[in-house]
């Protein structure tokens, strides 16, 4: 029953979300266009649930000609990033447009984080149940992330959200959410 819920609330609220940041929308649009030659989105290729690929879209904050390598973690230092860039990725704004992936089912606002295709695939049993629900804006992980979590960490905590995923979950990490965002991952995760 809660699936359905959950579905109906990502919809509301994605759809309320996106009335609300419209002009955030606009403004951030028009200043990636104006401040760096290229396209305005970055979009790629995500697993989803049950591993089904959509297309992810954010606001590009990467110079345009940088060649995007897939094993690449980049800090928000890399001087690929724009500084308008900088700025989008500190306060979550390049995150923006993934309200319509959540509005069209593709995302939920909570769960694991979507990955490239090229981790998909080549995930082990334990790394593939983090697929069992529809990837999310927001997570277990990333509200108790820190910068030098490992990715197993990280795995860890999108299986136990599969595992014990529910309001009650959900309601707490949408509050913690917030704050990660205002204060910075390592200002509010856990020591």
């Amino acid at each position: 029953m809660y699936p359905l819920v959950k579905r109906a609330i990502d919809i509301l609220v994605s759809l309320t979300l996106i009335l609300l940041f419209s002009p955030v929308i606009l403004a951030a649009a028009l200043a990636v266009k104006l401040s760096s030659p290229g396209p305005v989105f970055f979009i790629q290729p995500r697993g989803g649930r049950l591993g089904r690929p959509f297309m992810s879209v954010k606001f590009r904050t990467m110079r345009a000609d940088h060649v995007h390598d897939i094993h690449e973690v980049v800090p928000l230092t890399h001087t690929h990033i724009t500084p308008l860039g900088r700025l989008m990725r500190r306060f979550k704004i390049d995150e923006l447009p993934q309200l319509f992936c959540i509005l069209r089912g593709d995302m939920s606002l909570i769960g694991p984080r979507p990955t490239i295709m090229e981790q998909v695939v080549a995930y082990n049993d334990f790394q593939r149940r983090r697929l069992e629900v529809r990837p999310g804006l927001t997570g277990l992980a990333q509200v108790n992330a820190t910068a030098t979590m490992s990715w197993d960490e990280r795995i860890k905590y999108d299986v136990y959200y599969v595992d014990h995923c529910g309001p009650l979950m959900d309601l707490l990490i949408l509050a913690k959410t917030p704050l990660v965002v205002l204060l910075g991952e390592e200002r509010f995760a856990r020591p």
